[in-house]
Order: structure tokens, then sequence, then C-alpha cells
């Protein structure tokens, strides 16, 4: 397994601006294991991409019930201080809810070799999930990291997570907690 961790949208906004709401105390509930899968990913070298809401003022995405966040160049677009950052981390700014839809995701993980994807964040039944099914279609194996993501009710999330835990594409996209991804992934050096 060569893998890439991706934390989607632990943003700002989302956390502790305007746009904060229920999903808050769960994000910040999973900030250390996310922390914990940072810091081993560090650790061995696997790439780390914050895939970051990115929107424009007047984004097709606010004509809902969504209010503005996350505005493209403003500090709620950014991760939370919280997270264990490295300099050479990816901030990934999406438009949508996957982290694949309409950017060079997929392209860069194949620069760097990468099969396999932990995906962790928030929301578990939405941008998680979307990132993960993308993955999944974009040729990736894919990990639901299940205690390093969050939904705003909690019934959410485990229903996202046990729909997924045995599914028709296991092992292609699996539900594992921290403590197994990291005890199954290997040391990642980059391509030469």
């Amino acid at each position: 397994m060569t893998p890439a961790v991706i934390v989607v949208d632990m943003l700002c906004d989302n956390i502790h601006g305007a746009h904060a709401g229920p999903a808050r105390d769960a994000a910040l509930a999973v900030v250390p294991a996310i922390n914990r899968i940072l810091d081993a990913a560090h650790e061995r070298r696997w790439p780390v991409i914050f895939a970051c809401d990115s929107f424009l003022p007047d984004d097709f995405i606010f004509h809902g019930r969504m209010k503005p966040h996350a505005l493209r160049g403003t500090p709620g677009a950014d991760p939370i201080p919280e997270l264990h950052r490295a300099p050479d981390d990816t901030v990934l700014p999406k438009r949508r809810f996957s982290a694949f839809f309409k950017t060079d995701l997929g392209q860069t993980l194949r620069l760097l070799a990468v099969d396999t994807v932990l995906v962790a964040g928030i929301s578990t039944h939405f941008c998680v999930l979307a990132t993960a099914l993308d993955a999944v279609a974009n040729d990736f194996q894919t990990v639901l990291v299940e205690d390093a993501c969050a939904a705003a009710r909690p019934e959410w999330h485990a229903a996202t997570l046990a729909t997924y835990r045995n599914n028709v594409l296991r092992p292609l996209l699996r539900v594992q907690p921290v403590a197994t991804v990291l005890e199954d992934a290997g040391p990642f050096s980059p391509p030469t």
C-alpha cells in the first residue's frame, strides 16, 4: 500500500466561524484521531492533502439553504490551526463536495505513485463520502477512516459507515479505524 491522507473540510469557517453548526463539536472531537494519522503520515513521508471548500461569493451551492462560507481567499477557507500541518502538505481548494471533482487531485496522486487514499474530516455523509467514492471511481483503493471523520449527528456518521463497512467494493473501499490503518500501511518514499 502506498497511501496518501486526504483531510476534508476541517476549515475555520466550518468549525470556528459563523457557519459552524452542529458539526462543530463532532469535528473538534475527531481532531486527535486526525492528528494521529497526520503525525504518522509526516513521519512515514506520505502525501497529505487538505481538501478545502473554496467557494465564490455567489456560488451555485449557496442558492439553496446553505449560507455563504469558506469564501476563496479568506481565512475561513483555511484548515483549522488545531491540525498538525507540515510545510509540504498540500492545500487543495475545491468548489464542490468531492476533492476529486474538477481538481487535479487524481493526477497529483498518480505522480506520487499513490494507490490508496485515507479519507478523514467532515461531514462523513457528504464531502467525506463523495471524496471516498470518487477516489474509487478514479481507481484508488480507499479507506474511510471511521474515527477520524464526523457528521453533525452521530446517527448520520454511523449510518454512512454501516452502509459501506461490508460493501460490494470491499477491499477497494473499506471502513477502518486509525489504529488498523496505521498497522496495515507501510512506509512511503516518493518516486525519485
